[in-house]
């Protein structure tokens, strides 16, 4: 059974974190399997595979990793909230969902009760809250956690090809077929099947989809015999499905088939304490393996906290990977080197600001980069122009709504901000 032992010495030396710091991870439903102790004792600890968080206090705060699993966390005397956050997204990053906000950890608690039943679930919130962080949660809490997860982004498949690679196609049984295809649905046979972006599969698979729930078999392309498959589906959308109901633009079936047992994600701005921890957990993510990990200073966090996130997580992830590129080799992330997405977007805009100022390299130089910005600039334009209504602005521009979602799902990968991009 998993569980957070705090030595002794951890105990004399670093009382109030290491005991905030077990209480904390105690709250949670699944608790990591973990050892907090002193550094100057973490040689002396036979880890037996549990993953060890050494406490110091210096002048200089850092993080270091100390071989697979080991990490110091080095911290200035008054300074426990922040050394706190990041011994929180050390202990979870690679157990679950990074969380402090109670919400959060009352959510996951939800998601571990529906894990141990076979009903779908669906995962609703805003884009970049951590849909399929929750989705990957709940299949390896669930009894399929050694079966197969295979997650498919609806909108990011061509509609002409969505068919076929949801449910498979035989050799031969359309133009380009030159080999068989078993589809994400046999592909994810005795585990878990996350459709992501529920909302945009096209009416005609819908019925098709809802055939495969309730069946439980799939017929593929060119096949005239159904073949049974045991998948337990999680569907995600960051829409409102009841509206889309409303719109005849989903099915009523399929939404109260796939609505069992609904989960909701809140954005990142209402639940500020999974703030700190994540931005340490992104930062801890993408430093070089091995190496020293640059420490997220008080001003840095503080700035963090005043952002409004409408890109919530994703856009965290992406400022916090720009922080390290401007940071360097510094040993610490500083809040001259938090740039938000607004400035990026800015920059596509062809805006000046202070902000794109102070990261010239930022500007693109290449012809690809100019058009990708003119592009940008175009499709951001004609989205305020159109209050953000992605069908009106798509017919503006010339373009299918597919072709729309599919750029706008790109530029969110760039680092620009899309807000207010409805239907």
């Amino acid at each position: 059974m998993s569980s957070v032992t705090l030595t002794k010495t951890a105990q004399k030396n670093h009382g109030p974190l290491a005991s905030e710091l077990a209480a904390r991870l105690e709250t949670l439903p699944d608790v990591p399997d973990l050892i907090v102790c002193d550094q100057n004792e973490a040689a002396t600890l036979p880890a037996k595979g549990r993953k060890l968080i050494a406490l110091a206090q210096a002048e200089q705060p850092a993080i270091a990793k100390r071989g697979r699993d080991q990490i110091a966390i080095t911290y200035q005397s008054g300074a426990e909230p922040h050394a706190l956050a990041a011994a929180l997204a050390v202990s979870q990053m690679e157990h679950g969902p990074v969380c402090a906000d109670p919400q959060m950890i009352a959510l996951l608690t939800l998601a571990q009760r529906v894990a141990l039943s076979p009903v779908p679930v669906l995962v609703e919130g805003p884009t970049g809250t951590g849909k399929e962080v929750l989705a990957r949660y709940i299949h390896k809490a669930s009894e399929r956690r050694d079966g197969p997860f295979v997650a498919v982004n609806c909108a990011a498949m061509p509609e002409a090809m969505l068919e076929a690679m949801l449910f498979g196609h035989r050799k031969g049984s359309f133009t380009g077929a030159s080999e068989a295809n078993e589809g994400f649905f046999r592909a994810a046979d005795g585990g878990t099947l996350l459709l992501d972006e529920i909302g945009e599969l096209p009416l005609g698979l819908q019925a098709k989809l809802l055939r495969a729930l309730q069946e439980g078999e799939v017929v593929p392309i060119g096949a005239t015999k159904p073949i049974t498959v045991d998948v337990r589906i999680i569907a995600a959308t960051n829409r409102d499905l009841p509206a889309d109901v409303a719109g005849g633009t989903f099915r009523a079936d399929l939404y109260y088939r796939l609505n069992v047992f609904p989960l909701h994600i809140p954005a990142l701005r209402e639940r500020s304490q999974d703030l700190p921890p994540l931005a340490f957990a992104m930062v801890l993510r993408h430093a070089a393996p091995g190496g020293d990990v640059p420490w997220v200073s008080e001003a840095a966090l503080a700035k963090l906290t005043q952002h409004s996130w409408p890109g919530n997580i994703r856009e965290l992830e992406n400022v916090m990977r720009r922080a390290m590129l401007l940071a360097g080799n510094a040993a610490r992330i500083d809040a001259d080197h938090i740039v938000f997405d607004s400035a990026v977007r800015a920059i596509a805009q062809g805006e000046q600001s202070n902000s794109v100022d102070a990261v010239p390299n930022l500007r693109p130089t290449k012809l690809s980069a100019i058009a990708k910005q003119s592009e940008a600039e175009a499709i951001l334009e004609t989205l305020d122009q159109c209050d953000g209504k992605r069908v009106e602005a798509a017919k503006r521009l010339g373009i299918s709504e597919r072709t729309l979602r599919y750029r706008l799902a790109s530029m969110r990968e760039a680092g620009i901000a899309v807000a207010g991009a409805g239907r």
